[in-house]
């Protein structure tokens, strides 16, 4: 019988639904970091390669660079929106997996 105090972290580990959540969060954590960091570097590298284009007024006296760095912000609250509608998916995942090794200890 599993000690209720200690949990079975290996036979946690070994369950395929519990690989299933890993891989969910690995899907949407990795491409999304991924495009924050070029996202954000994006910036500077247009400053210091391509300083015409981002002097250059847009809107009224507004410039690229200003307009580029306010779409940091747009990119930001996006990117954390999509996170939280991801991480209801997670949490129902995580819920049925621990519902799931709950019954199988209460039989055994």
């Amino acid at each position: 019988m599993a000690n209720p105090t200690k949990p079975d972290w290996e036979a946690l580990a070994a369950r395929p639904d519990f690989a299933a959540l890993l891989a969910a969060k690995r899907r949407f954590i990795i491409p999304a970091t991924i495009f924050f960091l070029f996202y954000y570097m994006a910036l500077p590298v247009l400053i210091g390669y391509f300083p015409e284009l981002m002097k250059r007024p847009l809107v009224g006296k507004v410039n690229g660079a200003y307009l580029f760095a306010f779409s940091q912000f747009l990119m930001t609250f996006i990117v954390a929106a999509l996170y939280m509608r991801r991480a209801r998916q997670w949490d129902a995942m995580e819920h049925a997996l621990l519902s799931s090794i709950e019954n199988s200890q209460s039989k055994s």
